[in-house]
């Protein structure tokens, strides 16, 4: 790896030297290069105006606090926005929650292609360290959004735009170093345009830190390459990017008596009880834009996963483990994924002065091998090899959708949106769970997604949307396994309802949701033996919220940004079976749903390159159970942050030198921001409290620099 680092190092010295003079000789205009980045992501983002509640982030909001931590935490002060890790630092496996939904109900795609797992519709950051470093915008959309592709999108959608075609050739060299070992090690370059039309541009980082949590280390190395061509009309890229990662578990929690002891400990004793996996992604983007109406795009993806997790057993009945071991035997065992991932998009879009239409299809198929291996027992049972395999289970799942979309500018003050997308899903498994259960699924769903909405411009500072938008989504694996004869899909209207207005000193986006589900799949509060939230369907259930996101411009040197979210999320009366008994409860809170959540940044720009900004956020108390037992309640919080960011503008080796810090809860608050319950257990009248609760870190720092050339 550090080898890897020298020769990139090196090479984007090389091209810098060697390019810079053709460069300074012939300056190029970026709008158009610009532009045509955008089209990878136009069929499934919506504009400024648009009757979608979204919110955008370009490369340089991205950069301010860009020292290692991963996505989600950067996405923290977003409105109805919150996220939270394993480990406790924002490092290694994290987490995102929009409007009460977690990552499972958050469609997220990179350049177009879907990046959730196909089967646990989960997004793991982890996989792809330091992605932030080659992301050159993103746009979060709250609610279900317009069509995307993949799984459907029942809380929010993330698309990402990885870095777009430099015309100048240059790089950087990153590092930062922060509390509980953090350190962040990344490396660019781009050879600028080659003969007009080529570039070529990559990324290789290093993230490792020690983690909050005791032993909870994370070891990520990932890296992104691309290859484009372009010219007037036509933009060609080809993407590479992935990498590995190793982490020790944090999965398990802490009791509420453990919190108290120390907050700190690990439960996990065995050295190697680690998570390791590999990811590589291979894109192929064409875009063609056949004359000022036409153009058409085409995407194409290869995914391969694989990769394994360790655990320590003791004292472990045979029946478990295929009667590999003798019963009562210690045991190590590792579980493994082997998947495979196949993405083909293609869009077509005519545009004129008063109507844009999108049209596109979209298929994936994925391919999963889940087994488990014996690699080590106290007393291993006679003929036993070791890696002999105790379960398995092979996946398939097909998805394909077709959309069409317009927006129609039916006068000069109104702007018609409408979307109309089908999709079908086909989910085949078959084998054994880990826990040796029988898993045999074979199901097809068919969805019809429709949306649409108006935009109305009373002047040119204020603007007014109404929109609906129906979503459906099938269950997950973790579902199949814990529900697998009762378990539906489920389907969401969402109405919503907003004003924008923008003026010289003031942006505000204000907006009322109401999101109404059928048999939505909850979070019962419970996870499984890897970390997984359970989940079980509810017949009746919404959200209804207002969000209010504002910006103030107070003086040239001070900034202040603010959004609230106040909701009520609930289950219409609510009745679980227990000791084969049905208990109705009435109307209760949904899981993992704090009804106040609010961020804040004051920013102050006392020098042109010097910007020093406080942060707040306060996210309200939140039941981790669906039964409003106050046993299950976490306390809110606040916190606090302090980013400071210094730009030195130089002539001659480097273009710039951009010093940041960041100071993470800063009134070093002690709180809990996520965890698990089993108090919907029951043993004859009793609730069974079983809990676990994951303490994020007391104030901490992160410091960084940035050389560019």
């Amino acid at each position: 790896m550090k080898n890897l680092f020298l020769f990139l190092t090196l090479l984007v010295l090389s091209v810098h030297a060697t390019a810079q003079e053709q460069e300074q000789q012939k300056p190029q205009d970026t709008t158009k290069t610009e532009k045509l980045d955008e089209v990878l992501v136009k069929a499934i983002r919506v504009k400024e105006k648009a009757p979608i509640t979204h919110s955008n982030l370009d490369k340089k909001d991205i950069e301010k606090r860009n020292l290692g931590q991963d996505i989600p935490m950067l996405l923290n002060y977003l409105p109805s926005v919150v996220s939270s890790s394993d480990a406790g630092a924002g490092v290694g496996y994290t987490y995102l929650r929009v409007r009460g939904s977690d990552a499972t109900r958050i469609n997220v795609t990179i350049n177009g292609i879907p990046y959730n797992d196909a089967e646990s519709q989960g997004t793991f950051w982890v996989n792809i360290g330091d992605f932030a470093s080659s992301t050159q915008s993103l746009q979060l959309q709250r609610g279900v959004g317009t069509s995307t592709n993949g799984s459907g999108a029942f809380g929010a959608s993330l698309n990402i735009l990885t870095d777009a075609i430099s015309e100048k050739s240059g790089g950087e060299i990153s590092n930062s170093f922060g509390s509980f070992g953090t350190r962040k090690h990344t490396v660019k370059f781009t050879t600028g345009r080659i003969n007009e039309n080529f570039e070529v541009a990559g990324r290789l980082s290093k993230v490792d830190s020690d983690g909050y949590v005791d032993r909870a280390f994370t070891d990520l190395k990932s890296y992104f390459l691309q290859g484009s061509y372009s010219d007037e009309k036509t933009l060609i890229k080809a993407i590479s990017f992935g990498g590995e990662e190793q982490t020790y578990q944090a999965w398990a929690g802490l009791s509420a008596e453990q919190l108290k002891e120390d907050r700190r400990q690990n439960p996990y004793t065995y050295d190697n009880e680690t998570d390791n996996y590999w990811q590589n992604h291979y894109q192929l983007h064409w875009n063609q834009r056949i004359d000022n109406n036409w153009s058409t795009n085409v995407g194409l993806n290869y995914t391969r996963g694989r990769g394994y997790f360790e655990q320590f057993k003791d004292e472990r009945n045979a029946e478990d483990y295929a009667s590999l071991i003798v019963d009562g035997s210690d045991v190590i065992v590792r579980r493994w994924l082997d998947n495979h991932f196949y993405v083909a998009n293609a869009n077509i879009t005519y545009k004129n002065e008063k109507l844009e239409i999108i049209s596109g299809l979209s298929y994936n198929t994925y391919t999963n091998d889940h087994y488990g291996e014996v690699i080590w027992g106290s007393d291993l049972a006679e003929g036993t090899s070791i890696r002999d395999r105790y379960y398995f289970s092979k996946a398939d799942k097909t998805d394909w959708s077709a959309f069409a979309k317009s927006t129609i500018a039916i006068t000069d003050k109104f702007v018609a949106f409408l979307d109309l997308q089908g999709r079908f899903v086909n989910y085949k498994t078959n084998g054994l769970t880990s826990n040796r259960s029988p898993i045999n699924v074979d199901d097809d769903f068919s969805f019809f997604n429709p949306k649409f909405g108006l935009t109305y411009d009373l002047d040119a500072k204020n603007s007014f949307y109404a929109s609906f938008a129906r979503g459906n989504k099938e269950p997950n694996r973790n579902d199949y396994e814990s529900n697998e004869t009762s378990v539906k899909h489920e389907s969401l209207n969402d109405f919503e309802l907003g004003w924008r207005y923008k003026g010289e000193t003031l942006q505000l986006n204000a907006n009322a949701y109401y999101m109404l589900y059928d048999n939505q799949l909850v979070l019962t509060g419970a996870i499984d033996n890897v970390g997984a939230y359970l989940r079980e369907n509810v017949n009746d259930s919404y959200r209804l919220g207002l969000e209010i996101d504002a910006n103030v411009k107070i003086s040239k040197k001070f900034n202040f940004n603010a959004n609230l979210a106040v909701s009520e999320n609930k289950i219409k009366d609510l009745t679980i079976e227990r000791d084969g008994v049905l208990r109705n409860f009435g109307n209760t809170t949904l899981a993992f749903s704090p009804s106040v959540i609010s961020g804040s940044a004051f920013t102050y720009m006392p020098l042109k390159n010097l910007q020093l900004s406080l942060l707040g956020k306060y996210v309200g108390s939140q039941y981790l159970s669906n039964t409003d037992t106050e046993a299950s309640k976490i306390d809110s919080y606040f916190v606090s942050d302090f980013n400071v960011v210094y730009e030195i503008k130089m002539n001659k080796i480097f273009k710039s030198i951009a010093l940041q810090g960041l100071v993470n809860n800063i009134f070093d608050k002690e709180y809990v921001d996520r965890g698990y319950t089993y108090l919907d257990t029951w043993s004859g009248s009793e609730a069974v409290e079983i809990q676990g609760f994951y303490p994020q870190a007391t104030i901490n720092f992160l410091l960084g620099a940035t050389l560019k050339f």
